[in-house]
């Protein structure tokens, strides 16, 4: 199932998205009688989903998905947790071996934004980039568990761009500011839930910028695979329902490129990753105070 986050009329709710339509809450709950809750998170991971998978057959789709404004899909995440050259050929082209464990990055969640956006940057940032990866959704809370529990703890996937800023990174040695500024975490468009992908680690994703293709990969070629990194991480903080992380991504950004093409006003900045769909944003620059 494909859950989105909807914004109506300066009204948000959530629904199941099918092609161009989509079932909104207030429909579900009039169809299956189940008065499922108004916010999305207490929806997916305080068991109102499971109660009413039996029933997503019933459900019409009549809503024409584009009268809504999709938002981001996990408000107020407690963490948004980033893997960095966890692509072995990323890693290469940056004259480095991907690390055994994950190299992390923390993202506020103030950087969440959506597909159909802007991707806001203050003009003293002069390198701009992106970075397509694939994004899990925490499903259960879990602390100190092993490879062979992880996959158990995933609710769902979702596209991400790690958007960032190459020259703050290199002016700080290290990644926390350039990747934090607020809408540098675009995800979505919505949440596909576990059972509907067969192998999360055998996914095309690519990145294009006015249509010329950046990155074209698969997630076949991350070096520390899914279930390794959910118990790696675990082993270092307790992972919580709602808690987003992303897996790294592959070759094709312009970090350390001779003659690089960064990010620059008006870019269009499409992003896919097979079977979850695609972010499209415009690159914003504001001048700053």
């Amino acid at each position: 199932m494909k859950i989105a986050r909807l914004l109506y009329e300066n009204s948000e709710t959530y629904g199941f998205v099918k092609g161009d339509k989509v079932a909104t809450k207030d429909e579900i709950t009039y169809l299956t009688g189940v008065p499922i809750p108004h916010n999305v998170k207490d929806f997916l991971f305080d068991g109102w989903y499971d109660e009413i998978k039996d029933k997503l057959d019933e459900l019409p789709y009549e809503a024409d998905l584009s009268k809504f404004k999709i938002l981001p899909p996990i408000p107020n995440p407690n963490k948004i947790i980033c893997l960095a050259f966890n692509y072995v050929d990323h890693a290469e082209e940056q004259g480095l071996k991907a690390p055994e464990d994950p190299a992390l990055v923390i993202k506020p969640r103030t950087a969440l934004n959506s597909t159909n956006s802007d991707i806001v940057c203050p003009d003293f940032v002069t390198q701009l980039d992106y970075e397509v990866e694939l994004a899990l959704i925490v499903g259960k809370n879990c602390k100190n568990i092993s490879v062979e529990e992880a996959q158990d703890k995933i609710f769902g996937y979702m596209v991400f761009n790690d958007v960032s800023a190459r020259d703050i990174q290199f002016k700080d040695k290290q990644f926390t500011r350039g990747k934090s500024f607020d809408s540098f975490a675009p995800c979505g468009p919505w949440i596909t839930t576990v059972d509907e992908i067969k192998d999360a680690q055998n996914l095309k994703l690519t990145t294009k910028i006015n249509g010329e293709i950046r990155q074209n990969s698969s997630t076949s070629n991350m070096f520390i695979k899914i279930p390794e990194i959910i118990s790696k991480i675990s082993k270092v903080m307790t992972l919580e329902k709602g808690d987003i992380i992303s897996t790294g991504t592959p070759a094709g950004v312009m970090l350390n490129k001779p003659n690089a093409v960064f990010l620059k006003d008006g870019d269009k900045v499409e992003m896919e990753i097979e079977n979850l769909g695609k972010l499209h944003n415009t690159i914003k620059f504001t001048k700053s105070n």
